[in-house]
């Protein structure tokens, strides 16, 4: 029973985290910056794979 709802848990926070960070991604001033120098901030990359991270684990804990 713990399993289960550690997994539903993990997968709604990856479903926020990965939203925060294609957010972060598609900000304009991200947007800008991938424009003049082609950097993508690091806050889009951690929260696009830490989301998908954590809806892969509760999905896991799912089963």
């Amino acid at each position: 029973m713990n399993n289960k709802i550690i997994g539903i848990v993990l997968i709604i926070a990856g479903v926020v985290l990965a939203m925060w960070g294609y957010d972060v991604y598609d900000s304009a001033s991200s947007q800008v910056t991938r424009a003049i120098n082609g950097d993508t901030p690091i806050e889009a990359w951690v929260g696009i794979a830490g989301g998908v991270i954590a809806i892969l684990i509760g999905i896991i804990k799912l089963k």
